[in-house]
């Protein structure tokens, strides 16, 4: 491993170059400025940039590259073999699954699980994994499941429990199962004016409901 050890937090109970047996895979390289939480583990053989941040029991298999500035929340597990740019944020209880490929800026919210396998059980299909490709500024929901081969577009929005199972055009809010577009992100409302509408709904659902007899 390599990489300036006084610029690191690192807590006790972190694995650092933990031994790969599938491969040859090198050492581990590790940049400067990391923050290292307890438990996770990160194999040999990747390349990662400055300041990559972990929550606790993370866990980052060999043969990736991770850009700069990088998180990867408590309990997420990323492959081996996976393309990572920079600034990309990964939340808690997230599965990115070998071969996966996010660009910078790119965002997983909570409980994401990305596929690689098409025909799982079967050889041929084992031979031929490759995960999603999500583009620059993508941003992926609360517990969405993303299938193996698509392309989520730079920009596009990804709503909550979702399944992709086709491309997402770059720009479009996406929702359902499967996902299918049902506008674009440019056009979205005012922030604000969702909240206060959502405030205003639950308010109003809260006073109409039977108080408990006392």
């Amino acid at each position: 491993m390599s990489g300036d050890v006084e610029a690191r937090r690192i807590d006790e109970g972190v694995i650092l170059g933990y031994p790969v047996s599938r491969i040859e895979a090198g050492a581990l390289i590790l940049g400067e400025g990391a923050r290292l939480r307890a438990g996770t583990v990160i194999y040999d053989g990747s390349r990662i940039g400055a300041r990559f941040e972990t929550g606790h029991n993370v866990v980052v298999r060999e043969q990736s590259r991770i850009g700069d500035d990088v998180s990867i929340w408590s309990n997420s597990v990323l492959d081996y073999g996976c393309e990572i740019g920079d600034r990309v944020k990964i939340h808690c209880n997230c599965y990115v699954a070998q071969f996966t490929e996010i660009e910078e800026d790119a965002f997983l919210a909570p409980g994401v699980i990305v596929g690689n396998d098409l025909y799982p059980g079967r050889a041929e299909s084992a031979r031929a994994m490759r995960g999603p490709l999500i583009e620059a500024g993508a941003q992926i929901g609360v517990n969405v499941t993303i299938l193996p081969y698509v392309t989520i577009g730079s920009d596009a929005i990804v709503g909550a429990g979702s399944v992709v199972t086709k491309d997402i055009p770059g720009g479009t809010i996406a929702y359902g199962a499967p996902a299918l577009p049902h506008g674009e992100v440019e056009k979205l409302g005012d922030v604000a004016e969702r909240i206060r509408r959502v405030r205003g709904r639950t308010l109003k659902d809260a006073s109409a409901r039977p108080r408990p007899v006392t």
